[in-house]
C-alpha cells in the first residue's frame, strides 16, 4: 500500500510546507494589540477618505488584506471624482475597543467609532506573524 503525504488545510500549517512562509506567534510574546487596532482604524479610514497613501498601512496588513483595502480605496476615490469631491482628513473619535482572542495566536476587534453623522464600526482581525501583529481582515461597516 503506497503511504500519501498528509496534507493540512489549516493556514497555521503553511510554515511546515513552506520554509518560506510567515512564521506564527503566539499573542503572548507580542505587544498590547490595542494601540495598534486604534492607529490601524484611523489609518483606514483616512485612507477611504483620500487623505492617506493605502501604502502606509501595507507593513501592517497581510497581502489578501492590503489588496482589498486598496481595492475599496481605488473605488472610494472614483466615487469622490465622480461627485467632485475632494478628499478631506476624516472627523471622527474612536469611541471603544472590543477585542477577542479566538485562538493563541489572533485577536478580533470591533473598534467603534463616532462621526458628525454617524456611528461606525470597523472590524479587523489580527494575527501573529513574524513576530509582529499584522491585520488579515479589515470590514468597514
Amino acid at each position: 500500500m503506497a503511504m500519501h503525504p498528509v496534507v493540512r488545510s489549516d493556514a497555521r500549517y503553511l510554515s511546515d510546507l513552506d520554509p518560506g512562509a510567515p512564521e506564527r506567534t503566539s499573542a503572548d510574546e507580542l505587544p498590547d494589540p490595542e494601540p495598534l487596532l486604534r492607529n490601524l482604524t484611523q489609518g483606514v479610514l483616512e485612507v477611504l477618505a483620500g487623505s492617506r497613501d493605502v501604502h502606509q498601512l501595507a507593513r501592517w496588513m497581510t497581502e489578501d488584506a492590503f489588496r482589498s483595502l486598496s481595492t475599496r480605496a481605488n473605488l472610494a476615490a472614483r466615487a469622490r471624482s465622480a461627485r467632485g469631491v475632494t478628499a478631506s482628513r476624516p472627523v471622527h473619535a474612536i469611541r471603544s475597543v472590543h477585542a477577542s482572542v479566538p485562538v493563541d495566536d489572533a485577536v478580533e476587534a470591533v473598534v467603534v467609532i463616532g462621526g458628525p453623522a454617524r456611528t461606525r464600526a470597523v472590524a479587523i482581525r489580527l494575527e501573529g506573524l513574524d513576530h509582529r501583529w499584522r491585520a488579515s481582515s479589515v470590514a468597514l461597516l
